[in-house]
C-alpha cells in the first residue's frame, strides 16, 4: 500500500542541508523528497534562523507572498517568505522570516545556551506563517505532516482557527515527536494563546508549559503520530501509546520512506471508510 498524487505539506523545526545537527533535519529533508519520486506533490516549510546563510543556499524571498502582517502577543510583526532548492534535487524549501523572530544568529538557544524567552511566540509566528502562507498560494494539502514541538501551533490553529478553511478542512494531520530536550517556555503562553481568540478552556493544558506538554497538547489535536526518534522520553512515549490515534513506531532512515508512504496511504483511507 502506497500513495501517489497526494499532497503533503511538510512543517519542520530543521531540515538538512539549512540545519544540520538533529535527527529531525534529517527526517525533514528524505521524506519530502521521497514522496515527490513517488509522484506526490510536495511543499516544505521551515523557519528562516539566523545562521542559515541565505547566499550560499541562495535564499531569495518571494514579494507576493511577503508583505502580511501577523499579530503575536498584541504587537505586529511583518511576515516574509524565502525559498531556497535543495542542491542535487528537485525539491524547494520555503522559508518563514521576520526581524524581530529570526535575525539573531543561533536557533532556539543564546550564545550562553538559554532557551529563549520568546521561543513560544517563534513557534506561534512560524505555525500561522506556514498556514497563511499556504492559503496564498492557493495550494490544498491531503496532509500536513508537523516536525517538532514547534510546529504544535498549526493543529491548533487548524482545528480551531481555519476549521472551515477549504484548504485545510479535509487536510490529515500527521505529528512526528522527538527526543528533544524538555525547555520550559514562557507561562503567559495560555494567556497569550486566549489572546489570538482560542478559548481559556481548550489551552489550560498548557498552564505550566514546556516543550513536552507543547508535544503532548499538539498530538492530542493530530489524527496520526510518528515516533521520529528510536527513544522517547518516558512520558512522551506513554502519550504516543495511550493517544488512540494511528502511530508508527521508529524507522530507521533506510526504510522511513517507504514506511511513511504507507502509514500515509493508511491515515487518508481511514478518512474514506
Amino acid at each position: 500500500m502506497s500513495i501517489k498524487n497526494v499532497k503533503v505539506l511538510t512543517v519542520s523545526q530543521a531540515i538538512n542541508p539549512f540545519l544540520d545537527g538533529p535527527e529531525m533535519a534529517r527526517t525533514a529533508r528524505q521524506l519530502p523528497q521521497g514522496m515527490l519520486d513517488r509522484g506526490n506533490e510536495i511543499r516544505t516549510f521551515m523557519p528562516k534562523w539566523g545562521n542559515i546563510n541565505e547566499r550560499r543556499h541562495q535564499l531569495h524571498e518571494v514579494i507576493r507572498l511577503s508583505g502580511m502582517n501577523l499579530i503575536i502577543n498584541d504587537t505586529d510583526h511583518a511576515l516574509l517568505i524565502k525559498v531556497a532548492s535543495v542542491p542535487n534535487a528537485r525539491m524547494q524549501v520555503y522559508f518563514i522570516d521576520n526581524e524581530e523572530y529570526f535575525k539573531r544568529k543561533a536557533v532556539i538557544h543564546d550564545a550562553n545556551g538559554d532557551f529563549y524567552k520568546d521561543n513560544d511566540e517563534r513557534a506561534v509566528f512560524f505555525c500561522r506563517g506556514v498556514l497563511e502562507t499556504v492559503r496564498k498560494l492557493g495550494w490544498v494539502p491531503d496532509i500536513i505532516h508537523c516536525h517538532g514541538w514547534m510546529t504544535a501551533f498549526v493543529p491548533l490553529y487548524i482545528r480551531h482557527f481555519f476549521t472551515d478553511d477549504p484548504h485545510f478542512e479535509n487536510a490529515k494531520l500527521v505529528f512526528s515527536v522527538y527526543d528533544d530536550k524538555k525547555e520550559a517556555l514562557d507561562k503567559d503562553l495560555a494567556k497569550k494563546l486566549t489572546m489570538e481568540g482560542f478559548d481559556k478552556n481548550l489551552v489550560s493544558a498548557l498552564a505550566k508549559p514546556n516543550t513536552d506538554e507543547l508535544y503532548k497538547f499538539g498530538l492530542g489535536l493530530c489524527d496520526a503520530v510518528v515516533k521520529g526518534s528510536a527513544k522517547l522520553p518516558k512520558d512522551l512515549n506513554a502519550a504516543v501509546d495511550n493517544s488512540g490515534k494511528p502511530a508508527l513506531d521508529y524507522v530507521g532512515p533506510d526504510q522511513h520512506v517507504a514506511a511513511m508512504a504507507d502509514f500515509y496511504a493508511a491515515v487518508l483511507e481511514e478518512a474514506l471508510v
